[in-house]
């Protein structure tokens, strides 16, 4: 292969291909500009322009957390009543809505108030966001789909983070607001963007619907969910734990922390859609997340060797580390992918991939804890323990896939797993 058609290839895995994959991607990018803004500048909004102390911003968020975790399955519910579109489209609004009203929030009350309705309805068009995606599409296309859109919104989030410098060298209060009022612009913007997406067919609803926390029966699938929702440590060990050691044990200068997040984004985008190959199916998918459990355990080796070396070669080892669990994260989410788009039946998708989000939601308050206890307070000893817990989940979860297969869904035929006419 020429160096022609290494740069042709390279392009198709970083823009998407006409149609609806990529009006799909353009979707997300344009979400997550607004979205990777308040990220990036959400604390000092917080302090500064809501006047709120670091103890109220971290007790709301963490409440917001909770009404998120308590949402997920009942909200998820809502796509299978009324379709994801329409759900995506409302969310949308809402969200617009609320970012409009935080300059108009008066003290930790009304902050409460916001976020956790924001919470509550980003539970809901998360998961009508993906079962869309997931109803629309092919079944070979969805997790390539899938991968442009994540690929896209990585380039959204830069391009937000890029503002957020802007208006955090204003610093202003005026600027704050004017940041919160662009966000909400964005967010309608995006409703309108999903509202001239294709219509999605109605899907059949069985006779007598199952109750919105009937999927937590499913133990097949929940211990899919929950297995696959710890490989979402991933994101936890890249964001919290490495930049932690990287300051309390190694020589490396904290500007390389920086750079490994920089480093993320750009492999992310490069690479997503390629890592995404192969998992489709669901034994398929379940093969992805056990390589990415192994990547995890091999980062979770590597990384201490950090806290013995000096100079460049703690650069190196950091740097490599940091490249095995990025691939672990790209592997990993087309695993988690192509599980969400081939283990629920169609009927009740929505209720089955918010039940799938339980485990990444659940890692998410304990992880953090955990990982930086075992990694960061024991001196580098428990990473070994945290790297065989990773190794166990990925030996386990393929046969957990195909047990989950094998087992129909709750009030659901074998045969009726997947019965949504996807847009030609």
């Amino acid at each position: 292969m020429g160096a022609r058609e290494h740069i042709r290839t390279a392009v198709r895995d970083v823009v998407p291909p006409a149609g609806l994959t990529r009006a799909l991607a353009v979707q997300a990018m344009v979400y997550a500009v607004g979205n990777g803004l308040f990220q990036a500048g959400s604390a000092v909004f917080f302090t500064r322009a809501l006047g709120l102390n670091p103890a109220q911003v971290g007790l709301g968020l963490s409440l917001a957390a909770g009404a998120s975790l308590l949402g997920t399955v009942p909200l998820g519910g809502l796509t299978d009543r009324y379709g994801p579109q329409p759900v995506w489209i409302v969310g949308m609004l809402l969200d617009a809505l609320l970012f409009a009203a935080y300059p108009f929030v008066g003290g930790f009350a009304g902050f409460l108030a916001v976020v956790l309705a924001l919470a509550g309805v980003n539970a809901a068009t998360r998961t009508a966001r993906q079962v869309y995606s997931i109803n629309v599409l092919r079944p070979e296309e969805r997790v390539t789909a899938l991968a442009y859109q994540r690929s896209s919104l990585n380039v959204g989030f830069g391009l937000g983070a890029m503002i957020s410098g802007l208006v955090l060298a204003v610093d202003t209060i005026w600027a704050y607001h004017v940041m919160v009022w662009f966000i909400a612009v964005v967010y309608l913007v995006t409703a309108v963007f999903v509202g001239r997406l294709p219509r999605l067919p109605r899907v059949a609803r069985p006779t007598e619907p199952m109750s919105r926390l009937a999927v937590l029966r499913d133990r097949p699938f929940m211990s899919v969910a929950l297995l696959s929702g710890l490989l979402t440590a991933h994101q936890t060990l890249y964001l919290t734990v490495l930049p932690l050691w990287i300051l309390t044990h190694t020589d490396a200068p904290k500007t390389i922390i920086a750079a490994l997040v920089l480093l993320n984004t750009v492999l992310i985008v490069l690479f997503q859609v390629r890592a995404s190959r192969g998992a489709d199916t669901a034994p398929g998918a379940a093969r992805a997340s056990r390589r990415g459990a192994l990547l995890i355990a091999l980062f979770c080796v590597a990384l201490p060797i950090s806290a013995a070396t000096r100079g460049l070669l703690t650069v190196i080892v950091l740097v490599t580390a940091a490249t095995l669990l990025i691939l672990a994260e790209l592997i990993e989410s087309a695993g988690a992918w192509g599980l969400t788009a081939t283990l629920p039946p169609a009927a009740q998708r929505g209720a089955y991939v918010g039940a799938f989000g339980l485990g990444s939601q659940l890692q998410y308050l304990i992880a953090p804890a955990a990982l930086t206890a075992l990694g960061v307070s024991t001196g580098g000893w428990g990473w070994y323990p945290a790297a065989a817990v990773f190794a166990l989940v990925g030996l386990a979860i393929v046969p957990v896939v195909a047990r989950a297969e094998r087992t129909p869904r709750l009030g659901v035929a074998p045969e009726s797993v997947d019965v949504v006419t996807p847009i030609p």
